[in-house]
């Protein structure tokens, strides 16, 4: 069965001995070793305590200058984090109207959680594979407690807007009243396809959320960042949600980690992305988008699922590399798509082998 079929080969992917796509697997032994190197590099010698100094203080420091806000606040998990801000937003403009992609993570994987914690009354921003712009706004009527835009809209294959159009939909935001709200879990990756510093991209959102597991390959972890007084309330909401827990000096110093040494490699790993986008096409293969708006884009093969996994799981023992995540049916009867996340380990191999690989397991010789 596909699903039998789809589990060995994540297994035989995560236990090859290397990798292409994501980070690389580490023991919890390996993680909390090279943790400790890095608090003596950092000089940490304090815990946090309840989220109060420490390596929290530190990275929340960091990040409120990265993103050019007044201040930051550590939350140990991004739905809380984005719950917290937009309920501050909301309960500031009395309205529980959020404006929102209906892709977003909030929507499509919580289990109803936002609406049901705090009442959230969702607009769709937009629908489908598309992203928000100012006209997007303009068509939601009504009073809003806030919008919110996803950078990049990950399950439409990981797009963004152009700046311009991101530039619009601030200016739109601001004269409308409406506090703009960046969902930024790939923030670090999508700054590189803007190629502007982080501080110019965040300041054209009231309110901006990233993330520290993904592209920083950290412990869990997430921020908010935006001006003092509304930090302060989502420190207030961390608290009342459960999330100043006694010891989280692990998750923030991993994010300490994270962006010492992997965010300076966000546009090498954008710039291979699209290298190996490009050589795709002569392989029978199709990344959407066509030039990859980030390291994280889709392929599509004209090959059913399970056909496309029998022969990666044959690649994978063969090759003792884990050339590519499971491949799962896309919505055209016969193809299937896989999402490729092209960090660290990508910047390893040459972009025209791995797409050869990717022919071999369209069935292109």
């Amino acid at each position: 069965m596909i699903d039998d079929l789809t589990t060995r080969v994540r297994t035989a992917v995560r236990t090859a001995g290397r990798g292409v796509f994501w980070h690389p697997t580490r023991t919890p032994a390996e993680v909390f070793t090279g943790l400790a190197e890095a608090a003596d590099e950092l000089g940490l010698t304090e815990w946090d305590v309840y989220g109060d100094d420490g390596a929290v203080a530190m990275l929340e420091e960091q990040i409120a200058t990265l993103l050019g806000k007044e201040a930051a606040v550590f939350v140990p998990s991004g739905i809380m984090a984005q719950q917290a801000v937009l309920r501050v937003w909301c309960d500031r403009s009395g309205s529980r109207r959020v404006a929102i992609p209906d892709l977003s993570h909030l929507l499509t994987y919580e289990a109803d959680g936002p609406q049901l914690l705090h009442g959230f009354e969702f607009e769709h921003l937009t629908t489908g594979r598309e992203v928000a712009t100012a006209d997007h706004l303009a068509k939601v009527p009504g009073r809003l407690g806030a919008a919110m835009v996803e950078l990049p809209l990950r399950d439409a294959g990981c797009l963004l807007p152009t700046l311009t159009e991101l530039q619009e939909l601030s200016a739109a935001a601001l004269q409308r009243g409406v506090p703009l709200h960046f969902d930024g879990a790939r923030l670090w990756e999508s700054q590189a396809n803007y190629d502007v510093p982080l501080a110019e991209l965040a300041g054209l959102a009231d309110s901006v959320y990233v993330s520290f597991y993904k592209g920083l390959a950290g412990l869990p972890g997430a921020a908010v960042a935006a001006d003092t007084d509304v930090i302060d309330e989502v420190r207030l909401w961390r608290k009342r949600m459960g999330g100043a827990l006694h010891r989280l000096t692990p998750l923030a110093l991993s994010a300490l980690v994270g962006l010492r040494d992997r965010l300076p490699h966000a546009a090498e790993e954008l710039a291979w992305a699209r290298a190996f986008a490009d050589e795709l096409a002569d392989r029978g293969l199709r990344p959407y988008p066509e030039v990859p708006h980030t390291c994280i884009f889709e392929v599509y093969a004209d090959a059913p699922a399970d056909e496309m996994n029998e022969r990666l799981l044959d690649l994978v023992l063969r090759t003792a590399t884990g050339v590519s995540p499971p491949w799962r049916a896309a919505d055209m009867p016969g193809t299937s798509v896989c999402e490729v996340s092209a960090y660290g380990q990508a910047l390893q191999h040459d972009p025209a082998q791995v797409a050869d690989w990717f022919g071999e397991l369209a069935g292109r010789p």
